[in-house]
């Protein structure tokens, strides 16, 4: 199945507040564009792209900018399993009635 170009609207929404907050911290911090740029590896172009919520510049691209924020930390608890209400009550609901002890 091939990829949609253009992703469902709540991803692009999520994406348009995620950059919007990057751009509020980088300035909240002092931080010019081409500093945070620089500091990310990246051009001014694309942390301008960043900024916006585009959908088309890569998961690396928005992790180089939260760590030269000092927000990368965040990033890595999006899917720990000890957040996901979602996951932590499929598998309780999974657990067995009864447990046995095994015959030897």
């Amino acid at each position: 199945m091939p990829t949609p170009t253009t992703p469902p609207s709540a991803v692009r929404r999520t994406l348009r507040k995620l950059g919007q907050d990057m751009a509020d911290a980088r300035k909240r911090r002092g931080l010019t564009m081409k500093t945070v740029a620089d500091r990310a590896f990246t051009t001014r172009k694309t942390l301008a792209r960043v900024e916006d919520g585009d959908h088309g510049v890569s998961i690396g691209i928005y992790a180089s900018v939260l760590n030269a924020l000092g927000l990368l930390d965040g990033l890595g608890d999006l899917a720990d399993p000890a957040n996901d209400a979602v996951g932590l009550s499929l598998s309780s609901a999974d657990l067995p009635k009864r447990v046995r002890a095994k015959r030897s």
